[in-house]
This record gives C-alpha cells, sequence and structure tokens, in this order.
C-alpha cells in the first residue's frame, strides 16, 4: 500500500546541543521501518524522472522497489551496479539539488527521501553482509593509472575494475579517499565509511599505493613508459585561494583546506592529538559553500565560544546545500550575511585580533545569473575574532599541468577535457572531478569518473 503522506520521514538526528560539541555523527539514518515506509511514497514512476538528475544514473525506483518490500540486499546490488561509494553519496550529495529535485511526489509536497533511502541501503549493507559480487579479474588485463583516490578517482577506478582491467590508484596522502578524508568532517562522513567503501574496491582488485605524488615521484609521462596504456587524472582541487587583503599572513589565519587537513586527516579533534591546531574562542569563516559550513562546524566543535559565517551575498545566494545551513544555524553558528573582510586586524605578536568588515547590498545579477555585491560607503566595523578562515574556494595543484607536455589547463589552472568522455589534449589521458571543474560536489566527479572509465574502457578496445 502506498504512503500518500506529503512530508518524507525525518531523519533522527543529534540534539543541536549535544552534537555541536562532539565529533560523531549528526544524522543517525532510518530504522527498517522508516525506510521501508519512506519508500512506499515512491511512485514508480513510467519514465524515472529522478534518475535523470542522478549523475552516476543509479535505477533509484528500482532500488526503492526493494526497499519497500524489505529485501534490501537487493536494494544494495541495483546501487552498487551504477555507484561505487553509496555510503558516502548517501551522506553528501546534494539531493535536494539532484534526483529529489526531479521527483513527482515533490510536486504536492515534499519529494521521497532518495538520498536518506540509499544511505540506509549502504549501512544496511556494511552491518549485514560482507560479499561483493565481483567478476573474475583478467589477469590478461589491460594496465590503467588514476591519479587521485578522491571521489572521481574511486569511481573510475572501481568501474574500470568491474570491466576487467588492472587499476593501480596513485595517492598523494597517507591514507585513501582524497576530499572525502581530508575535507569532509567525521560528524558529517565518519572515515569508517569511506574506509569500508575503498576496501570494496580492493576486493574488485583495485590497488592502491599511497604516499605516491605524481609529478614528483612519477611523472603522467613515466606512467606510459611503466606500461600503463591509460591514465585518469582526478587529483582534486587543493590549492587554496585567499583574498589578498591587508592581514591575510596573520597567525591565526587558516584556509579552509589547511584547517580542514588538520581537523579531519590529522585527527585535531582527538582529545590526545598530536596535530597543532588553534583552539580559537571567536572564530569567523569566510565563505557561503558547503567547506565553508564544515569548516565553521569543526571549530565550534573545537571549541570556540562564537563562529561567524561571512558572507558577501545574502541567504539566497549561499551556494551550501539548505541542510548543512540548517545544522549550522541549529548549532549556533552566528550567519552575518551581507558583509565582506576588507582587513585583518593583528596584534603586537602578529596573531589575530579582529577582522574589518564592510557591509554589502545586492546590485544586478552578474554572468553566473547571481546578484553582484556593492560595498556600502563608510559601513566599515571590526568584528572581534581571534582566528580567520579562508573558504572561498580552490583551485588545481599545479603539479600535474607543470610536469605533463602537451596537456593544456585553462587560465585557473584546470585541465581542459575536449567533451564529457574527459578526453584531454594529451592521448591516453583522461581527466575528471575538480581538476577539470574547480572546486564541486563529490558526485559530480564521480559522474566524470564514471564517464571517464566508459570512454577509456572503448579507447583501449579499439587500440
Amino acid at each position: 500500500m502506498a504512503n500518500m503522506s506529503p512530508k518524507k520521514n525525518e531523519m533522527p538526528v543529534q540534539a543541536p546541543d549535544v552534537r555541536n560539541k562532539n565529533f560523531s555523527e549528526v544524522a543517525l539514518g532510518y530504522t527498517e521501518q522508516q525506510a521501508i515506509d519512506e519508500a512506499k511514497r515512491c511512485l514508480s514512476c513510467k519514465n524515472k524522472p529522478c534518475v535523470s538528475g542522478c549523475p552516476v544514473q543509479i535505477n533509484i525506483p528500482e532500488f526503492i522497489a526493494k526497499v519497500a518490500e524489505g529485501d534490501f540486499k537487493s536494494a544494495y546490488e541495483i546501487i552498487y551496479r551504477s555507484s561505487s561509494l553509496p555510503a558516502v553519496c548517501g551522506r553528501v550529495c546534494p539531493q535536494e539539488r539532484q534526483c529529489e529535485s526531479k521527483c513527482v511526489r515533490g510536486i504536492k509536497g515534499e519529494p521521497v527521501a532518495i538520498g536518506r533511502l540509499e544511505r540506509f541501503v549502504a549501512d544496511w549493507h556494511i552491518k549485514n553482509s560482507d560479499e561483493i559480487s565481483k567478476e573474475p579479474l583478467n589477469p590478461e588485463g589491460k594496465r590503467v593509472a588514476v591519479i587521485g583516490s578522491g571521489p572521481s578517482g574511486l569511481t573510475c577506478a572501481g568501474d574500470l575494475a568491474k570491466l576487467g582491467y588492472n587499476v593501480t590508484v596513485f595517492e598523494a596522502l597517507h591514507v585513501a579517499g582524497g576530499v572525502l578524508v581530508y575535507g569532509i568532517p567525521e560528524f558529517r562522513l565518519p572515515k569508517d565509511i569511506v574506509k569500508r567503501e575503498i576496501e570494496n574496491l580492493k576486493k574488485l582488485g583495485v590497488k592502491i599505493i599511497t604516499n605516491a605524488v605524481i609529478g614528483k615521484t612519477l611523472t603522467v609521462d613515466e606512467l606510459f613508459e611503466d606500461g600503463y596504456e591509460a591514465v585518469f587524472i582526478g587529483s582534486g582541487a587543493g590549492l587554496p585561494r585567499f583574498m589578498n587583503i591587508p592581514g591575510e599572513n596573520l597567525n591565526g589565519v587558516y584556509s579552509a583546506n589547511e584547517f580542514l587537513t588538520r581537523t579531519n586527516l590529522m585527527k585535531a579533534y582527538k582529545e590526545d592529538s598530536q596535530t597543532p591546531i588553534m583552539k580559537a574562542k571567536k572564530v569567523a569563516v569566510v565563505g557561503g559553500g558547503n567547506v565553508a559550513m564544515d569548516a565553521a562546524r569543526c571549530a565550534m566543535r573545537l571549541g570556540a565560544d562564537e563562529t561567524y559565517i561571512v558572507y558577501r551575498r545574502s541567504m539566497d545566494e549561499m551556494p551550501a546545500r539548505r541542510e548543512e545551513v540548517e545544522h549550522a544555524e541549529e548549532e549556533g553558528i552566528v550567519f552575518l550575511t551581507l558583509n565582506n573582510p576588507v582587513e585583518i586586524i593583528g596584534d603586537e605578536n602578529n596573531f589575530v585580533a579582529g577582522m574589518k568588515c564592510i557591509k554589502m547590498e545586492l546590485g544586478e545579477p552578474d554572468e553566473s545569473g547571481r546578484r553582484s555585491p556593492i560595498e556600502v560607503q563608510g559601513s566599515e566595523y571590526v568584528l572581534d575574532v581571534d582566528a580567520v578562515i579562508m573558504s572561498i574556494g580552490t583551485s588545481p595543484n599545479p603539479l600535474i599541468r607543470s610536469t605533463t607536455e602537451g596537456l593544456e589547463t585553462d587560465r585557473r589552472g584546470c585541465i581542459i577535457t575536449v567533451d564529457e568522455s574527459g578526453r584531454t589534449t594529451k592521448e591516453g589521458v583522461y581527466a575528471g572531478g575538480d581538476a577539470v571543474t574547480g572546486a564541486a560536489t563529490v558526485i559530480l566527479a564521480m559522474g566524470a569518473g564514471k564517464s571517464a572509465a566508459k570512454a577509456i574502457d572503448e579507447y583501449l578496445k579499439s587500440k
């Protein structure tokens, strides 16, 4: 019997004033009963509009129908056919802008909670099953190198391994997972979950080599000399941007990348951690994306009394997921929208003592369609803070482009790809994810890894 409730089943969560002091996961996940009930809200539409909103093309109505029957094992197999990282996507995808935005149930009321159901199925699989259905590896399979073990690299590797290729992933850091381990905090994506997803890939035969900096340890050309027949570059966008305002070199000014890497990858949040990180009391995070929300929520959990998000446009233009913004507000983070820093003020020891901001108003839309912020003359004031985290975007690290001849990049340093397939200007080299687009979402990077795997398969078969 279909459940005609106009509203989704609420996601059980930790209470805001409890969770803002710990790093345990905020969202607790559906019970079996809630999942079955939610799945029954799906209308199983003939033309499956939700699938067109999914960058990795999961057969959504098919997996949801299995959940409604209580057959969670089959539901997992359906998802895993299309996605190598279901437990990750269920947690960090912006579903409201993708699959759920196309859901017919959403026309009158709320869409089906596709993301929450995906997370439920993936978590059920982790708890109840170790097996992973896989094709036998083809020992004669051609060798493909994947650079970077973030979402695009892992997806590309998983898809190629499922097709019988011998895949080796090269990761610069000491742990695989890319932005999933250094960027996204524990309370949004537990690292154990990432580890399990990577173990699943290893079961498919994917080899992962850590501490391998391509461009330093080995170049792309040397990978070809070593017998790899195609290379996928999924090296992400790890180079932070700054505003170039006075005072950005003071002690207590972080890039969001550094702050989150110390917190997440290097475990600064643990009581006995050896990782130095400033335990600031009043923190300003500059920016309005998901990374800014992550940084602000981490700063608060690390003991800040006051945490501000300083963003130059209004709440409506903020690029972060709605859920992230709501969680941050519930946790007591203060949003100073229509404000922009003009200078960071230091004390006599070169530590941050305040941030001078100017009020903004919105003018005409710019080329991206968002209204351009304009300074309100004479509205400067000083915000009392002792740490500032810059979260205004990142760009790709120049290492690969500067050591690879024939690989063209654009003015932002992003690798140029010829079409959807991720083909670059260098033969046999494909790229995807943030290294191509600049900082974007996990699922778009996965979609790019998926398209590239398909293109690499076609390329190697035609050779």
